[in-house]
């Protein structure tokens, strides 16, 4: 598959502009990513100027830290969707994570699944976080709930993605299943590694460098 094809090309910025975000994407109509991801706030806007194109809108839930109410992350999907989301990454709990509390992760992935329907959803776990086990399991839980894919990280803790987390999460939830790499990945031959250790979705800030392989 074309690497630009795989890529969800993103600006979660906390002072992201407007201006930035039709930017976004303008390049991703250009090189036909996957989708833009962008902030709640930005759904609209970049719904507005997707339409009729072949780009997704992506947009965040519990973002970042995960530790809101699953009711909240469920609502706030819900409302994304409504304002033109065709994507959700939602951040799981990691404190439930650490807790090894995976029943309380499979429902609050279940409640934000429930929430979405058929929308694309995808749960972001802060790998850099958590053990291999932790992971594993996370994924496997994510599964469980109706998770369409498992995710790598925010970007905004102290690490990102890593071939061996990729390795470990396409392990856990099988060949179905999809898994993201995100937070950290700035070349195409950083994309290609996380794509050959299983990687189905890119998520990057650097999409146009990627795909140009600057």
């Amino acid at each position: 598959m074309e690497i630009a094809k795989m890529i969800d090309h993103t600006l979660l910025k906390q002072d992201a502009s407007t201006e930035a975000i039709v930017k976004l994407c303008e390049e991703a109509k250009e090189f036909h990513f996957a989708s833009v991801c962008v902030n709640p706030g930005f759904v609209p806007v970049a719904a507005k100027e997707l339409k009729g194109s072949d780009v997704k809108v992506c947009t965040v839930v519990g973002f970042p830290l995960g530790a809101t109410l699953p009711e909240s992350k469920a609502y706030e999907a819900k409302l994304a969707i409504k304002a033109g989301a065709t994507e959700v990454d939602m951040v799981l709990n990691d404190s439930m994570a650490k807790e090894h509390n995976y029943d309380y992760i499979e429902k609050e992935v279940r409640l934000v699944k429930k929430a979405c329907k058929k929308v694309l959803l995808k749960v972001i776990l802060e790998t850099c976080l958590l053990s291999d086990d932790e992971i594993v399991e996370c994924s496997k839980a994510c599964v469980r709930g109706g998770a369409d894919y498992v995710k790598t990280s925010t970007g905004f803790s102290k690490g990102g993605a890593t071939t061996h987390a990729v390795e470990l999460m396409r392990k856990a939830v099988g060949p179905n299943i999809g898994v993201k790499a995100s937070g950290g990945i700035h070349s195409k031959e950083e994309a290609q590694s996380m794509i050959d250790a299983g990687a189905s979705r890119i998520g990057a800030s650097c999409g146009v460098a990627i795909v140009k392989g600057e």
